[in-house]
This record gives C-alpha cells, structure tokens and sequence, in this order.
C-alpha cells in the first residue's frame, strides 16, 4: 500500500541520516577534511537536482492519471445520465433494462473505488450483468420510428459505458514502477546520509 511503501521510504532515509552520523564519528578526520566535504557537497548537489527532476516527473506522471480518470468518470456519468433518460422517454417497457443500468453503474463505482467491497463486486456474475445490458436493449420490440430511434441511442451509449468502464478498471491498478521507486529511495538515502555524516552530531541536527 501507499502508506507501507512512504514507511519504508522515511525508515531507510532516516536510518541513512542518523548511520552517516555514526561514520562521521569514527572516521579519520583526514576523511572529514574541508575537500572531502566540498567534494561530497557537489555530488550530494547533482543528486539532489535529479532527484528533484525525477518527483517533478512522477508528480507529473500522477496529475496526468488522476486527469484522465476524472474526465472519463465524469463522461461517463453523463451517458449513464442520458442513458437512462433515452429508456425512460421509449417507455416503460424499459423498466428492467433501467434497473439493470442503475445495479451495473452503482457496481462499477463501488468496483473502482471501495476496496473492501471490490472482491464481491468484481465477480463472473457482476461482469456479466454490466456486459448484458446491451443484450437487454436489442431485446425491446420498437413499434414505431422514435422508439427505433431511441433504442439505437441506448445501444450506442450502452457500448460507450462499457468500454469506458474496462479502460478504467485496467487505468486503476496503475501504479509507480518498482525501478523508478528504488532509484529514488536510493538518491535520498545517499543523499541524507551524507547530511548525516557532516551534520553536528546533537539532537536539534537528528530532530
């Protein structure tokens, strides 16, 4: 989890501060001249600059994920909307097929965003009652041009919804890859234990 993976991250970085503050006890001092530290301050400098550009591009990368999800979310709310609206003007013959839309949409919603409820949700069952709604529209018998006009609409807005919701569940399970999160964690590892090897070794410099 995010909470598990930011622990671990504060844990090796703290310990990386407070070990470099144990090296700098007992190390010559020849190791600890001004060159060294003049020296250790670049490379912790250059670190420091493409750590920054890295969190710059995770941030970025996040932003872009969480934009594009909140506009096909938002897209899709708005066809479940008209959706429901095209089977409710065709007549109420529709009523099982609206019930179905409101059981799917609520299961989808709670699929993407309630992680204890997912494993009930995401069942053979549950998919299959999202996937037959189309099935149930091609069932109704229009009797006349506006209800063949109204039932190719729910069709089409029907397919829409259902490819929108596969892309989100696939977009959902996104995550930071593993590589980028080691390389990461060891730049600031690096980087803090170098603050800790030349900081003042008093409890104001651990704090």
């Amino acid at each position: 989890s995010e909470m598990g993976i930011a622990s671990i991250v504060f844990a090796c970085v703290f310990g990386a501060a407070i070990v470099g503050m144990l090296l700098g006890k007992v190390l010559p001092d020849h190791h600890l001249s001004q060159d060294t530290k003049d020296v250790a301050k670049l490379a912790t400098a250059l670190l420091a600059t493409m750590t920054a550009l890295l969190l710059s591009l995770l941030i970025s990368s996040a932003k872009s994920s969480y934009d594009t999800m909140d506009g096909e979310l938002v897209q899709n709310a708005a066809r479940a909307i008209s959706l429901d609206r095209a089977l409710a003007d065709y007549g109420p013959e529709t009523r099982e097929a609206r019930d179905l839309l409101k059981r799917s949409y609520a299961a989808g919603i709670e699929l993407l965003f309630d992680d204890v409820q997912a494993g009930k949700v995401d069942t053979p069952e549950g998919v299959v009652r999202t996937e037959s709604l189309r099935v149930k529209l091609w069932e109704l018998s229009p009797q006349n041009d506006a209800q063949r006009g109204l039932r190719s609409e729910a069709v089409e807005i029907a397919g829409e919804m259902s490819s929108t919701r596969w892309l989100l569940l696939m977009q959902k399970d996104d995550s930071i890859p593993t590589t980028l999160l080691v390389v990461l964690m060891s730049w600031l590892i690096i980087i803090f234990g170098t603050f800790g090897l030349f900081a003042p070794r008093n409890a104001t410099a651990v704090t």
